[in-house]
């Protein structure tokens, strides 16, 4: 690695609070496919991209999860427990959790996810948020991983407990719209605008034919968790 990208390392170490004894693993975690194609364009042969480590994060995040709720909840059922790891493992929770940590500041991404805003989209601050999960079980085993991150994952998981907030916006409003009505949300998309590399799509979703609640995004996948995500508010609010 350049002296500009050992500089980012270090900063995140800090921002984490954790020096990774190997910084080879972080450097690896935060490489997005984009920026390890761009550098091996460019006759860099050791970049590569973080895919690898995604596989390994998710299964050691789900062992956290699945670790905290078996030892923090004990009067909780296996339906419940099951059902706030799924949350708390969502793409949705995985973002903001990322956020938390300001993550999108230290990713190395190619240009066209540069320019395309990849440092606010859901899916690659998940996916890069178990890369850097599964570098510091590499690194320093689970213990690590429960220092430097199990708080964050512990504040949501309390709170989807308690139902102070929900992650998985299109889950939720099927649980809601099957108990209330019998009936299943659809998703429309009704507009898409914009150049290649800055799309906006917006979608339209409907019960029984019903219009309830409109969402935008860069992604129709984002359009549609927006409009889940109001939704409902909507129908809570009803």
């Amino acid at each position: 690695m350049n002296k500009e990208e050992a500089k980012i390392l270090i900063d995140f170490m800090e921002k984490i609070g954790y020096r990774f004894y190997e910084p080879e693993l972080l450097y690896n975690a935060l490489c997005h496919s984009s920026y390890a194609h761009e550098q091996k364009q460019r006759g860099r042969k050791d970049v590569e991209s973080n895919e690898r480590l995604e596989f390994l994060g998710d299964a050691v995040i789900d062992l956290l999860l699945a670790e905290y709720l078996y030892l923090e909840f004990p009067e909780a059922s296996e339906g419940v427990m099951a059902k706030v790891k799924a949350a708390i493992a969502s793409e949705e929770a995985l973002a903001q959790i990322a956020r938390d940590i300001n993550l999108g500041r230290y990713m190395f991404l190619g240009r066209g996810e540069e320019v395309s805003s990849g440092r606010k989209r859901d899916s690659l601050l998940a996916d890069m948020l178990e890369a850097v999960v599964a570098a510091v079980y590499i690194d320093g085993g689970l213990t690590a991983v429960k220092k430097v991150l199990l708080s964050y994952f512990a504040k949501y998981a309390k709170e989807v407990v308690e139902g102070k907030i929900v992650f998985d916006y299109k889950t939720s409003l099927q649980e809601i719209t099957q108990a209330r009505y019998r009936k299943l949300p659809e998703y429309v998309l009704v507009n898409e605008k914009g150049p290649s590399h800055m799309k906006k799509f917006t979608v339209e979703l409907r019960l029984s034919g019903k219009l309830i609640a409109v969402g935008e995004g860069p992604s129709i996948k984002e359009a549609e968790k927006e409009a889940a995500r109001r939704a409902i508010e909507k129908l809570k609010g009803d």
